[in-house]
Order: structure tokens, then sequence, then C-alpha cells
């Protein structure tokens, strides 16, 4: 299946779990806010069991977040509908039960203002820099934010039920003092992430300079780009230097893998001609479209979107997810324009990037190879294996 093909396919299991989280919101609603336990014996006691039935409904519904991008990303099935519909349904349910806390007269309004201003502010300067065609990466500030909230909310669906209650006269409010610390680290972070989408997005306001942005970046880009003078390599050369790499790594017990783009799986073939590899080599991965690098491999498809295939950060998750995988303990990945074609200003045919990812550290340098796309590769792997030696040794 292509990748245009996967990114229209509408009913992919991830965006039925999706569609199926978004039906349940009614569902914790009716619960939470409905007298329906009024409908049974007094004996069966159902006004203690509501609060409870609600919060386990929620915390239900909010693990199905985490279901849908398991199976997005294990099955290569991201779509377009998936990345609009996921978010979304993730801020329906939040404010869905802000909205009946206050109704409850749980939380006060001003709390759920906040939140819900903040979801306006991000939206809409998401849309301003999709209209200038530009993406304003998330941070984790967010991510801490949407944890902190819903735990938040399920300790204050809790706090006023009859067991919290009886508990709490017999010592002190213990769960009421709990729900408010959670909920400040909630609304903390909730402004900060504000604030770090309104910094990184201030350019489109007019109060900094995208070009001062994109030239600090270059700058930083040719702090990590290596010079290379040496000559194309032979095939006897990188012999030579993968027998070096599988020498060094037998004698300091680690074993290597490889993860590889524009060499479609040269550094592999390089490195399993010699005979008695396999007690060095773990693996490969050739991962030459941006699907397999997300399914496989575990990049993340807001880093490829942000950051482009041949870019730093592609290639040290290539890193990663490939030592994961193989469960070696130094990888290295390479991705990069091998030409004729595909080049531009920026990233020139011959630009590649190498990662390195050990259980220390990982980084990434950049290249760009003179030459024709055979030349290009054949250099590629010559300096991907002598990354592979430094990493060693």
């Amino acid at each position: 299946m292509t990748s245009e093909n996967k990114n229209d396919e509408l009913w992919t299991p991830a965006n039925k779990v999706t569609l199926i989280r978004v039906l349940f919101i009614p569902v914790f609603v009716v619960v939470l806010l409905s007298p329906w336990p009024e409908y049974f014996s007094e004996s069966m006691d159902m006004h203690t069991l509501k609060p409870w039935l609600a919060a386990a409904v929620f915390i239900i519904i909010s693990m199905t977040d985490m279901l849908d991008g398991y199976l997005a990303r294990s099955r290569g099935e991201v779509t377009d509908f998936g990345k609009f519909m996921d978010p979304i349904a993730d801020k329906m349910l939040v404010a869905a039960a802000l909205l009946a806390l206050i109704e409850l007269d749980v939380i006060p309004s001003w709390v759920v203002l906040i939140i819900i201003v903040r979801e306006f502010i991000v939206s809409g300067v998401r849309m301003i820099a999709a209209s200038k065609g530009e993406v304003i990466a998330a941070s984790w500030y967010g991510k801490i934010k949407t944890v902190f909230q819903m735990i938040a909310i399920v300790l204050f669906i809790v706090k006023d039920s009859h067991v919290i209650s009886d508990f709490s006269q017999l010592s002190f409010d213990w769960l009421y003092i709990i729900s408010w610390i959670v909920m400040a680290i909630a609304l903390v972070f909730t402004v900060l992430s504000m604030v770090d989408y309104l910094y990184k997005a201030r350019y489109l306001f007019g109060f900094g300079k995208k070009k001062r942005m994109a030239e600090a970046e270059e700058k930083e880009s040719d702090a990590k780009q290596v010079e290379v003078t040496r000559p194309v390599p032979s095939e006897s050369d990188l012999r030579l230097l993968a027998e070096e790499v599988l020498l060094k790594a037998r004698a300091a017990s680690l074993t290597l893998a490889t993860a590889e783009s524009c060499t479609g799986g040269y550094i592999s073939e390089v490195l399993t001609a010699i005979p008695g590899s396999s007690d060095v080599y773990s693996g490969g991965v050739v991962s030459y479209s941006n699907d397999v690098k997300h399914a496989v491999l575990g990049v993340g498809a807001e880093t490829l979107k942000d950051f482009g295939a041949v870019s730093e950060e592609v290639a040290c998750e290539m890193a990663r997810g490939v030592r994961n995988l193989a469960g070696a303990h130094v990888a290295v990945s390479v991705t990069g324009i091998a030409g004729p074609d595909g080049g531009s200003p920026e990233k020139p045919v011959g630009t590649v990037w190498i990662g390195i990812s050990d259980a220390h550290s990982e980084h990434a340098h950049r290249y760009v190879f003179p030459g024709n796309r055979d030349d290009v590769r054949a250099q590629t792997v010559e300096e991907a294996l002598r990354r592979l030696l430094e990493a060693i040794t």
C-alpha cells in the first residue's frame, strides 16, 4: 500500500477507536450528571456508586487515546483524519468533563476558562501557521498538561463521594487538597504550553524575524557538519574498514545494528560480507519510505512532518529505533539525498545525516558528499562505518 493510499484510508482500526472515544463522551456525561440512581431501590445505594462509575468511564475513554496512537504507529496507518480527529477528541472529553463539574458545582468556572482559552489561542496560532505553510512543533509542556488535567478531573469526580467524605471526616479532607494541587500543576503547564506556542510563533505576529531564526538554525547545523576530503572509497577500502569495525566490536563484546535510507542496505551488505559477522551484527532495517521509518523504527510522525526525513532529529530517532528493535549495543543510521534528483538549496544533493545511538547517548552529524549517486552512497557507507568505529572505541 502506498503512502498516499494509507493517508486517504478512513476506516482504519485507529480511526475507529478515535470515533468510539467521541461517541462515548455523551455516555460519560450522562453517567456523571443524570439522576439515574433514583431509578434504583434505596437498598442498592447507587448514589455512592455514581461518581466512581463516572470516573471509571472517563478513565477508559482516556486510555483509548493511547490505544489508537499505538495502532496507528504499529500498523503504519497514520491518516490525515486521525491527525485531525485525535486531538479534537481529547479536547472534547476534557471540555465535557470540566463543564459537567461546573454544573455539579465542584470546580469554579475560572479554572475551566483558563483551560478553554488556552485551547482557543493555541488552535488560532496553528491555523495562522498552517495558512502560511508553517508548522509549530508541540512541546512536552502540552503532554504534561494533558496528563495532569486528566488526573485532576478524576480526583474532582470522586472527591465528594460518600466513601471519600466518610473517610475525610475521620481524618482531614486529604483528597480535596490533592485534587487542587494536581489541578494547580495542570493549570501551570496549561499556561506554559500556551506561552511556548506563542513564543515559537512570535515571528508570525511580527515580534521576531524568521530569517534570523533560520540563520541561527543554519549556524547550528553547520557546527555539526563534517567536512570530508578523502577520495571516494573502493570496495576493498570498505571491506577493510568493516573488518576493523567487527573486530573492535567483537573485542568489546558489543553488538551492532543499522538503519538505512539513502544507502538501501549497503552498510549491511558490507558488514555481512565478512565471514563470522553474525556474532556482532544483529541486523538492520532499510527504511526508504517515511511510512517504514515511522511504523518500524518508531520515528515520530511529527518529527518527520516538522523536520523532514533528511534531518538530525530523524537520524537520531532512526538509530535509537533500530537499536531497540535489534537489541543491539550500538546502532548507526543514515538518511540523505543521494541524487541525482531531490535536492534543494537548503538540502543539496549529497546531503546526508549519520546518526549514532548507544545506551549512553545519541547524536548525528551532517555531511555534503560530492560526486554522483554511487559516490555519495559509497562515502556515506564509509563515514557510517567510521562513526561506528568511533562509538565502539
